[in-house]
């Protein structure tokens, strides 16, 4: 079995495996199904992490899991995690009140490169959980405004139900600073909105320059395929395009191989990649 040979950085407690003692500050529900834990260490030291990395959260007796940041790093007090509800970590997380003390290894693997960002143009296309992720680069973004061109923001979920960040969508629609659009693939009987797949909204973007424009797709695999054909129509070249991914990854430091595809660890290389080296890895896609 072939191992990666980028290693992973550092995390803020200096430590790969041993968690960091956090307590939970808020929790916000967000849908049926998430919710929003704002988090900070005992000791008040920041996360100190890049948008779009990840940390293993832990519960004592029960386990942990991978959760990505969804807030940036200029925001230092405290740090953010959008989490589902889908197994025996997140569904006890979910029961858990202000106060209580979680333990958090990370921040863990490789998020974007922002300073590649700087002076460039930037869309960003998310869809579904997807948002969470590339919250923590739009707040990057957003409170770093006068180091990036034109910010174009696509979002698309499945059923209005499903939104994410209702009150950050109504800010950046009223924003200045971004151009935002929303749009849901089924909409109900209150929805106003745009409906249709995230790709329907590339028909409202003004023309991208090529040279001059990053573009950065997270969201489930099947809705990579669409987005990436419309960027590279519109001749944005591979080495441009980031794509973020959260394939199967269960330990966050390379050792147990769930999320292992060809000789590439998600967890350790990712799970930010730039489409041309992602493109190879078509088990990552499936």
């Amino acid at each position: 079995m072939a191992m990666t040979t980028q290693a992973t950085p550092p995390t803020a407690g200096g430590s790969l495996y041993i968690p960091t003692p956090a307590r939970i500050r808020a929790i916000e529900d967000l849908t049926e199904f998430e919710r929003l834990f704002e988090l900070e260490f005992l000791d008040g030291h920041p996360l100190g992490h890049d948008p779009g990395q990840f940390v293993q959260v832990s519960v004592l007796g029960i386990g942990e899991c991978p959760i990505s940041i969804c807030s940036s790093p200029t925001r230092q007090e405290t740090f953010e995690l959008c989490i589902r509800r889908v197994g025996n970590v997140t569904n006890h997380l979910h029961t858990l009140e202000p106060g209580a003390i979680v333990g958090i290894r990370g921040p863990l693997g490789h998020g974007f490169d922002v300073s590649e960002m700087h002076g460039k143009d930037v869309l960003i296309v998310a869809g579904g959980l997807g948002l969470a992720p590339v919250r923590s680069l739009i707040q990057y973004i957003l409170d770093e405004r006068s180091r990036f061109g034109r910010f174009d923001l696509l979002y698309g979920a499945r059923e209005p139900k499903e939104i994410l960040f209702k009150d950050d969508l109504t800010e950046w629609r009223e924003s200045a600073d971004v151009d935002f659009h929303v749009t849901v693939d089924r909409p109900d009987e209150q929805w106003r909105g745009k409906s249709g797949v995230v790709t329907t909204l590339f028909k409202g973007l003004p023309k991208l320059d090529p040279a001059e424009t990053m573009v950065v797709i997270v969201g489930p695999p099947i809705m990579f395929k669409f987005v990436v054909l419309e960027v590279l129509a519109r001749r944005i070249p591979q080495h441009s395009i980031y794509c973020s991914l959260e394939r199967r990854m269960k330990c966050g430091i390379g050792k147990c191989g769930h999320c292992q595809a060809n000789n590439v660890y998600v967890c350790m290389d990712g799970p930010v990649f730039k489409y041309g080296r992602l493109k190879a890895m078509r088990e990552a896609l499936e």
